[in-house]
């Protein structure tokens, strides 16, 4: 049990840092116009394929992991 808490925190930076990153990685590009309404792209509905796909649900399963060790640590 002490080898869970010695690793669980440098294990929730790593989560942290991926989960960041993912989540960066899947923003579209949207220009500066886009922050005060510019464009028209968020009324456009497009599917998820490959690579965007793939950071969707890699984000989505980090997210869940990062959550069970934040729930984790609280347990120890």
């Amino acid at each position: 049990m002490e080898i869970i808490r010695t690793i669980l925190p440098y294990a929730q930076i790593i989560l942290s840092i991926l989960l960041v990153a993912a989540v960066l990685l899947q923003q579209r590009g949207s220009s500066l116009g886009g922050a005060f309404g510019g464009d028209n792209f968020s009324a456009t509905f497009s599917k998820r394929r490959g690579a965007e796909l793939f950071l969707f649900k890699f984000s989505m399963v980090v997210g869940v992991l990062f959550v069970l060790s934040a729930i984790l640590s609280l347990a120890l």
